[in-house]
């Protein structure tokens, strides 16, 4: 599942829930589902902590990579 794409991954996860929240899913086949739910999850928060990370950097023009910091 981290083959697909942010977007994918959360298509994927919605329909899941749907699915579930519409309740005529057999228990065995919702416990699969709901494994394949957290499945998509953690991927989409590894994929959304790595944007997080390439986007908290700038490259100055040295080169240099540095953290992005907003003065409050």
């Amino acid at each position: 599942m981290e083959n697909l794409s942010f977007e994918e991954s959360l298509e994927k996860l919605e329909e899941i829930v749907s699915k579930l929240e519409n309740g005529d899913v057999p228990l065995d086949d919702a416990i699969d589902e709901f494994g394949k739910a957290m499945e998509l999850v953690k991927a989409c928060e590894k994929k959304l902590s790595a944007a997080e990370e390439s986007i908290a950097k700038i490259v100055q023009d040295n080169g240099e990579i540095v953290d992005f910091k907003i003065n409050e």
